[in-house]
């Protein structure tokens, strides 16, 4: 409630302390002015600094003084500035107290009723303190009082009469009576006190209103009062600034006019020079009018004279155009008489040309039915091809697919026979083993048989070649000349090329060197740097073979294609330029057809790594394909015989003829045995005759008819058997 004077006080004191603000930089200026450098100062410094500082005021003053300017006005301006800066000071020190004074009537209210609320406070403090007494003294004799009726109880009950009990009840009901008394006295006290603080409360709310009138009251009046003597004051001020400021424009309109009236006076003086200037001008114009008439007159004549000489020129220019008309004419006559025949001549090309027309129109007609027929017959053609193609395709099919079948078969059936024909070796070397062990007692070995290892059909050998560094090494170092006859690569050992043309040794020497010497990249640095030390030869043949690694050549069949297509790409580029001319081209036929590629029709070294490129695209490509299935006929079978005939002789001849005696031998021992066999039977039968005979002997002598004989048969066998 208090703060509202503040807040009217700074919204009011705001606009009068920037005002104040602008005005207190002036005189802390002249204090910093004032208090510079001394020149009775103990540093040298700062008097040297003051001596400065003194001269630069004498020449600014000399300088004004040289202007015209007032150096008193500086001076008014200060003591200005300081009278409006006294009004401002008196008018916010009259307006510092009567805030002042407006604060402490304001806040005078306040201080009444914080003292009030102090006092009440105060009373309302020992109020507590003896209403906390009484409320204890009344419980400590309520609790004695309660006791002791608890006490009379329990005394009280060993007594069975009546009367007694009769009056004890009464005694103690009056004591009960008499505690809910007291307690009933302090609740009704209590009561009487809340309403007396209901009434306390009700008054003081009513005082807090008053005062609360009061205050707004005092602080609508304040604020009127500080509102009034703001605005008096601030029309104080507005005065003064606009004195000062009528001060300064009288003084400004002098100082205009001081410099208008200086300008006037410059102005006349720069005329008077203008007009000085002028005449001077003049004067030199005259001057220039009189050189330019002698030079003009000199001119004149000049020009008369170029004149004449130029009328003489025309005259001789005329007598020419007249000669050169006369050639004209005579031209023309020529010209025109030409111009007849060549009409002529045209008239005679046109009907030559309409004749050629229609011999070309006869032969675009002949042309076009030509075209039409040949397309019909492309079509049919292109129909036949199509189908022969398609019929082609088909049999290819077929054929793979027969021969795959015939491959097969002929494998199966090589596997049977083969199988059928390792059995009957088997047999017939566990025969001999067999003879060699039980028949003869002999050590057996096993004789090498390579072929029982073999499964399926005999595949082809490749031949042998030399390798690709090897043929490298001879060419390289054979003496070969250009002009010796070309020696074929391969006949010194015997050997001749198969299936292609001849080629020299100095070509193929040539275009080694070729490539050693344009195909580096294909060599390591490093490799490169180690070669560096050796001999051109050794340094050559390590080259080639990393160059041949490269490229994937091997063996000396490499060596011939590579040579072969360095040779044909040759040929090829030169066949492909059309502005070659007819003597090269029949040379180099002469000498692709002769078979020999000599030096002079080898391939540039600007082209060796375009034929690189394209003989690893033609050769490589092919060797990384996979093998196409064998098919019957590019199977060699000049060795099938040789195999077979080879499982035939599995015995050799040596233990076939031993086999032989042994077969002539055991068929004696046979012949014996089976006599042995024959007789052994025959015994056997005897025996068998004998021991029945013996049976029936027996049966006949132990019958019971010889008792009856007069003489028995026993006694004969007896007689028989002593006479013997």
């Amino acid at each position: 409630m208090l703060t509202a004077p503040h807040d009217v006080q700074d919204s009011l004191n705001q606009p009068l302390s920037d005002t104040m603000s602008l005005y207190e930089k002036e005189p802390g200026t002249e204090e910093s002015a004032v208090t510079g450098p001394s020149l009775d100062a103990e540093d040298p410094q700062e008097r040297i600094e003051a001596r400065r500082l003194r001269i630069a005021a004498r020449i600014e003053a000399k300088r004004r003084e040289a202007l015209g300017e007032d150096l008193k006005v500086p001076k008014e301006k200060k003591e200005e500035a300081r009278k409006s800066h006294k009004q401002i000071e008196d008018s916010r020190q009259r307006l510092t107290k009567l805030v002042s004074d407006g604060t402490q009537l304001v806040t005078n209210i306040q201080i009444a009723t914080d003292a009030k609320e102090t006092q009440r406070r105060a009373e309302e403090e020992e109020l507590k303190r003896q209403r906390r007494e009484k409320l204890d003294t009344e419980a400590k004799s309520s609790l004695e009082k309660f006791d002791e009726i608890t006490k009379k109880w329990a005394l009280d009950k060993p007594k069975q009469v009546p009367q007694k009990m009769w009056e004890i009840l009464n005694s103690q009901q009056q004591q009960c009576a008499h505690l809910i008394g007291d307690k009933n006295n302090l609740i009704s006290e209590l009561q009487k006190e809340l309403r007396r603080k209901d009434d306390q409360y009700v008054k003081d709310l009513k005082k807090q209103a008053e005062d609360i009138d009061l205050l707004v009251e005092r602080m609508e009046e304040q604020i009127k009062n500080l509102t009034k003597t703001y605005r008096q004051e601030l029309l104080q001020i507005e005065k003064v600034f606009e004195l000062e400021r009528r001060e300064l424009l009288t003084a400004n309109r002098n100082k205009w006019e001081q410099g208008m009236e200086a300008r006037r006076d410059k102005e006349l003086e720069t005329l008077m020079s203008r007009m000085r200037k002028v005449e001077e001008y003049e004067q030199q114009l005259k001057q220039l009018r009189v050189q330019d008439g002698e030079e003009y007159n000199m001119i004149k004549i000049k020009l008369e004279a170029d004149v004449q000489v130029l009328q003489q020129q025309l005259q001789q220019m005329k007598a020419t155009y007249q000669l050169n008309q006369e050639k004209l004419e005579y031209n023309y006559q020529v010209l025109k008489k030409r111009d007849e025949e060549n009409t002529i001549t045209k008239s005679q090309q046109k009907r030559k040309i309409t004749r050629l027309q229609d011999v070309l129109n006869n032969l675009r007609l002949k042309q076009a039915k030509q075209v039409k027929q040949y397309k019909e017959e492309n079509q049919s053609l292109m129909d036949d091809y199509k189908r022969i193609v398609e019929q082609y395709k088909e049999l290819q099919k077929k054929m793979r697919h027969f021969s795959a079948v015939d491959a097969k078969m002929f494998e199966d059936i090589w596997l049977m026979n083969e199988e059928e024909m390792k059995q009957l070796v088997q047999k017939a070397l566990e025969a001999d083993r067999i003879i060699q062990e039980q028949q003869l007692g002999m050590r057996w070995e096993p004789p090498e048989l390579g072929f029982l290892d073999n499964v399926g059909p005999l595949l082809a050998k490749q031949k042998d070649q030399k390798p690709a560094i090897t043929v490298a090494q001879e060419v390289m170092s054979s003496n070969a000349h250009r002009d010796e006859s070309p020696a074929m690569l391969g006949q010194s050992d015997g050997r001749v090329r198969q299936g292609g043309p001849a080629v020299s040794a100095q070509t193929v020497k040539h275009i080694l060197e070729l490539l050693c010497d344009e195909s580096g990249f294909l060599i390591e640095n490093k490799l490169t740097r180690l070669l560096s030390p050796l001999d051109k030869d050794e340094r050559s043949l390590i080259k080639l073979d990393s160059i041949f690694g490269a490229l994937g050549i091997a063996v000396e069949e490499d060596v011939y294609k590579l040579v072969e297509f360095f040779c044909r790409y040759k040929r090829e580029r030169s066949a492909a330029k059309p502005d070659e001319d007819g003597d090269a081209g029949e040379s180099n036929a002469d000498s692709s057809a002769g078979g020999s590629h000599g030096p002079q029709g080898l391939i540039h070294p600007n082209e060796v790594l375009g034929a690189i490129k394209a003989f690893v695209m033609e050769f490589q490509k092919p060797r990384e394909r996979t093998a196409p299935p064998r098919l019957m006929e590019e199977r060699d079978s000049s060795e099938d015989a040789t195999y077979w005939a080879a499982a035939a002789k599995a015995i050799p001849e040596s233990r076939l003829r031993v086999w032989d005696a042994l077969e002539s031998a055991l068929e004696k021992y046979h012949n014996v045995l089976s006599g042995r066999a024959q007789l052994i039977t025959e015994t056997v039968s005897l025996r068998h005759q004998n021991t029945e005979l013996r049976t029936l002997l027996h049966q006949y002598l132990n019958s019971q008819v010889n008792a009856e004989l007069e003489i028995p048969p026993t006694q004969m066998l007896q007689g028989e058997y002593s006479h013997t």
